[in-house]
Parts: structure tokens; sequence; C-alpha cells
């Protein structure tokens, strides 16, 4: 039987996971036959639903949560001003949004393994030099999580375990924080098409259902209440430092706080005028936070007032917004006709802007370990490395992408000098790039002593 080549075959999102996060062997849920049968089943169900729209009433219900105690500070519902200071944070227990898979519910053929003749596979252990990139790979109808392992040290790259999901995945977020466990864990959060954000257990394989779920849509038969967005979940972003606050921007024109001990969001920033693409919390400030929106413009809030923000403009839409970490008062952003500005948040206007590509660019990091430097990609299939170190950015290295039109990207945390980048090429949609094969970039950077960032506080630490 002839392979046929899938209409489309794109990565729309990644994100990398530094080293010794992840179990050695991930424990495992086997299915039988009838299992999976009742599994597909309900899958197609559910996605005939979501088709149909079975939303029904669009009753705002995002004050449902499990009363609690009042802040100190009205304006400040985190008590981002204080949460160095606290007891305790991570409370077990799941408000009604967030939902965990329940085993129990299944036929008696479903079994967790967690050791078995396969568990000594060799491509199945982690190794502590592993790391994992997560992948949103779209291919014809179906959207898959893909869990890359990427070995630097052995040039290893191949996919260990992936997950079936039920929408167009538009952003992955990684974070620790589990609310059933007090340990941290190995999550990653998902958003797309769907308004509801997905969590799932990055340590369990051919898991059935996400480990919880953040958002609830509203339904007039069963007389639920939105909670949490209206529409697509377009970027997320963790808070390192306080670390059960998670950050999701729309494409209804907000960003909704979500409170992951209590499974709601209890701030909502709508000072936006069309859709939030980007946005990311700060490294080491808790309460600040940036997004870029469809309107042109990056802003930087303090979560403890949702209606503080100063603003920047870099029309007409932003894509990419993402903080210097070796410079915490700056961050660059990108919009959809090429250009890329840097923004010192004294300063009223950016430091400079620049003509980096020809058309969007997608994707936009800046380096924590390499001094100076700023990565970019663009549909318009191209790779570039800047020095950002002076006054005035200087592009040091352009290579053509092997993925066709590059829709995102990720640094590794652990290799200094290795990209990942994903397109929309339907024979080679993911690749890995070292920035060292170019001569301009090894003369200019290798040089250059790395950088260790600055850890982020624990959750032990941060509760005694």
């Amino acid at each position: 039987m002839e392979e046929t080549t899938p209409t489309v075959s794109l990565i729309s999102c990644m994100h990398f996971v530094r080293r010794g996060v992840a179990k050695t062997v991930p424990e495992k849920i086997e299915l039988t036959e009838k299992e999976l049968e009742k599994i597909i089943k309900q899958t197609a169900d559910d996605l005939r639903i979501a088709e149909a729209g079975e939303d029904e009433s669009d009753d705002e219900g995002e004050a449902s949560a499990a009363p609690r105690d009042p802040p100190a500070d009205p304006n400040d519902e985190f008590n981002f001003e204080k949460y160095d200071e606290e007891d305790n944070i991570n409370p077990v227990g799941i408000g009604t949004v967030a939902t965990l898979p329940n085993l129990g519910d299944l036929s008696e053929g479903v079994q967790i393994r967690t050791e078995g003749p396969d568990s000594d596979e060799e491509d199945d252990i982690i190794k502590p030099n592993d790391n994992l990139l997560l992948v949103g790979h779209v291919e014809s109808d179906a959207s898959v999580l893909e869990v890359y392992i990427y070995n630097k040290e052995e040039d290893s790259f191949y996919v260990h375990h992936d997950i079936i999901l039920p929408w167009f995945p538009l952003c992955i977020e990684w974070l620790s924080h589990d609310p059933t466990d007090p340990n941290p864990g190995n999550l990653c959060a998902l958003g797309g098409m769907d308004p509801v954000i997905q969590v799932w257990d990055l340590d369990i394989e051919n898991c059935l259902e996400p480990a919880f779920k953040l958002g609830k849509k509203p339904n007039k038969k069963k007389k639920t209440k939105r909670v949490g967005h209206k529409d697509a979940v377009l970027d997320l972003s963790w808070n390192r430092n306080f670390t059960h606050v998670l950050a999701s921007g729309s494409a209804d024109n907000t960003v909704l706080l979500w409170d992951l001990d209590q499974g709601t969001p209890h701030t909502k920033i709508d000072c936006f005028q069309d859709k939030v693409q980007s946005l990311a919390f700060h490294p080491l400030e808790a309460q600040t936070l940036v997004s870029g929106s469809c309107d042109g413009f990056a802003r930087v809030s303090d979560c403890r007032a949702a209606d503080a923000h100063r603003a920047w403009s870099l029309a007409p839409e932003i894509e990419r917004v993402v903080w210097n970490s070796q410079n915490p008062f700056c961050f660059a952003m990108s919009n959809n006709q090429g250009k890329v500005a840097y923004v010192d948040c004294r300063n009223d206007e950016p430091l400079w802007t620049i003509d980096a590509h020809e058309k969007e660019v997608t994707g936009l990091i800046l380096s924590d370990r390499v001094p100076g430097l700023m990565v970019t990609v663009s549909t318009d299939e191209k790779l570039k490395t800047w020095d950002i170190s002076g006054a005035c950015p200087q592009q040091v290295s352009e290579r053509a992408c092997r993925v066709g039109q590059a829709l995102c990207a990720a640094l590794c945390p652990d290799a200094a000098y290795c990209v990942a980048v994903g397109g929309d090429n339907k024979q080679n949609y993911i690749e890995l790039v070292d920035l060292t094969i170019s001569e301009q970039f090894d003369s200019r950077f290798s040089s250059r002593p790395l950088i260790t960032p600055p850890s982020a506080p624990t959750e032990d630490a941060m509760e005694t």
C-alpha cells in the first residue's frame, strides 16, 4: 500500500524542557481493544458536539470558585506583594473546573504499568542528560502533542511518546506545579482553538485524558455557566516565581490569571482592543507580565492592579514578546511585518526598531545564557542571529530554514547554541539547528562566557 502525502503537516508550537525533571521511566497506561474502541467513539462524539456548537449560553461564570479569604489588598488578588512570605501556597485540592482523570470509571482492562518487559527498553528510558521537546504537530485532520527526546551528547532526537489532541494546538507551556501533589511535577499546559485549556502529565504515557482542565463552556440545558475564555487560547505563561499562577492570552481580547490550586481564573486583564497573541511573566518580578496584542501594542501590566499598565506600539500586529533575563528592565517584541523592537521599560519609546525579516517574525528568542544573543525566525523561511549587546543590533548570521515557513522556535535550555524550529514543510517540518555551524556566529559568540541563569525559587523554598 502506497503512503500518501498528508495534505497538511506542520508544527504550530513547541517548548523545550530542561534536563532532570522527567521520570526515568514514565508510567504507562495499557488499554484493551474494547477500551480503546470506547475512547475513540467518545472522542468522535466530543468532536461532533464541539463542531455543532453546544455553547448555548454566554453567561460569565468566572466567580464560581469556592470562597476564599479576601486578599489584604483588594487590588492584589494573588497577593503578589508578599508572595515570598506566604507559609503555604500549595493546598491540595482542585475546584469544579479542574477535572482529574477518573480511572475508576473505565473498564477493568485499563492498567497503569510502571515496570515490565518494556520498561528497560533503551528508547523508553529518559536519561539525566536528556531534554524533552514538546511539539504541537498537525497532520491533515489529526492534532498530536509529541514528546521528543533530545540528547546533545549522543546526537539523538526522536519521539518518545505522543498524545492525541481534540483540537488544533496553538501554544504550549511547561509547569511543575501539580495541585494534587506537594512535590514538583512534570506537566504541560496546552491552548488551542478551544477556549478550555488542557494540562497533561508528561510522566504518564498513553494517558486517557488531561490531568485537569482550566475553563468550562456554557450550556443552557445543563445550566452551566462559562468559566474562562470565550475564544481560542493563543498563548500561555507560567509564573516561575509564584508557581500556582498561569496566564493565558486569548482571541477574546483578554488575559486571564488562573489560580491552579482552585482551577479558576481570579484576575482578568481586558485593556486590549484585539486578540492577545503572546505573553510572558517577568523572570524575576512575580507581579509583572508583558502581553502582545493584534491591536499593535505590547503592554507591561502590574498584576496587583489589573488596569495598571504601560504600552509600546509596533503596529499593525504584535506577534511575539519576550523578556531579556540579562537585562530585566528590557523586553523585545516582533510584528507581522518583519519588524523587531527592543524596549527599556523606563523609556517611553523603544531603544531601537529593525526590519529583521520580510514577513511576520513568528519566533523571537533572547538567550538567557549567551550574552547579547537574539534569534529570529519568520515565515520568509529564514533564521537569523543578532548581537544586541551594543547600542545598535547587528545581524550575525542567516540561514534558510529547511522546514519551509517557520512557525515557531525554541532554544534548548541546556545546549546554549541549539535551536529547534518548526514549520509547514510536509516532508521536513522540524529541525534542530546548531548555530555554531555558521563561522560568523562562531567567531562572534563562542568566545563569550556562558551565563548561569538564576534559578527561580522552588515551591519548597517558598513555603518555608
